[in-house]
């Protein structure tokens, strides 16, 4: 199977939207979204080991910018990115990486940039466990994903 030309990744911040949520979510063990449970919220939310993260503008700034210099680095191409107070979404093309592998780079660079920027916190978390990964096949679900990310960021979603 060809490679895709990019992949569409997306993932939270730490205890901002879980199991349960009144949104709906997504468990990585069933398809598509799940219904809302305001127990299992509450259970996953009593289990948290640190305070819920919301990105201040400062630390989205820090973050969009080690990202994109992780991209550049490592010559991934960057087609969208929209870092949110409680959530990332990035358009990138990494050759010969998975998307995990890409997310994973992508979280540990943000995730050192905000430890440099709080340095009192402490924190092990600023990050969902995992995240969202969509292949990218075609020019039109890049087109569709990139405007996707675009508009978020019109909105301010």
């Amino acid at each position: 199977m060809p490679e895709p030309l990019a992949y569409f990744l997306t993932w939270t911040t730490y205890g901002t939207w879980l199991p349960g949520d009144a949104r709906g979510w997504v468990d990585k063990h069933q398809a598509g979204y799940q219904a809302p449970d305001p127990r299992k919220e509450a259970a996953a939310r009593a289990i948290l080991s640190e305070p819920v993260v919301w990105l201040s503008v400062q630390d989205r700034q820090a973050v969009d910018g080690a990202m994109r210099e992780t991209c550049g680095f490592r010559n991934w191409q960057v087609h969208a990115l929209n870092v949110r107070s409680n959530h990332v979404h990035i358009v990138v093309t990494a050759p010969g990486q998975t998307p995990g592998w890409t997310m994973k780079t992508l979280k540990s660079y943000g995730t050192r940039v905000l430890n440099r920027l709080h340095p009192s916190a402490g924190r092990r978390h600023w990050w969902t466990e995992d995240g969202s990964k969509r292949y990218l096949n075609d020019e039109r679900s890049v087109y569709a994903a990139v405007r996707y990310v675009f508009e978020q960021d019109e909105k301010g979603g």
